[in-house]
């Protein structure tokens, strides 16, 4: 499986950004190709499951998830979530945690990620890749306006 960690400082409040991390169906204007339904009613918890369906006309796949850890910020307490990925294609996990930080909130996204049929020696390539493309969609996610993420 190839790990990846993505950290990112927002000038956004913990409860913001949570909302925006967790606002599934928002992560397709960040992935190419990509639409996201959610196929549980509101709202987000424990049991949650959406789809990630990449891909153009018939030539794509589904990325299944379910959200399995659900604790949102509270109180000065960070915000969790654990996702599993329970696709044929990818499977493996995704942790959210949101924290505070001095000038907003931290971001610290880690997923562990498996693409079926792919050797291990791919997974260094995939964990590269992986940083870039979550990387990118943390940043989108966090930010309207290139000022909100630092």
């Amino acid at each position: 499986m190839a790990l990846i960690r993505v950290e990112r400082q927002s000038r956004l409040s913990v409860e913001e950004a949570w909302r925006r991390l967790t606002d599934w169906q928002r992560h397709a204007a960040h992935a190419p190709l990509t639409t996201i339904i959610v196929t549980t009613p509101p709202p987000t918890g424990p049991g949650t499951r959406f789809v990630a369906r990449t891909g153009a006309g018939c030539f794509g796949f589904d990325d299944p998830m379910e959200v399995v850890r659900w604790e949102p910020p509270s109180g000065g307490r960070p915000g969790h979530c654990t996702l599993a990925k329970r696709g044929s294609v990818i499977t493996g996990w995704a942790e959210i945690e949101v924290r505070l930080h001095a000038r907003g909130s931290q971001v610290v996204w880690l997923e562990d990620l498996r693409v079926a049929k792919l050797p291990r020696l791919f997974d260094t390539p995939t964990a590269w890749s992986g940083r870039l493309f979550f990387g990118r969609a943390v940043a989108g996610l966090l930010s309207e306006q290139a000022r909100d993420v630092i």
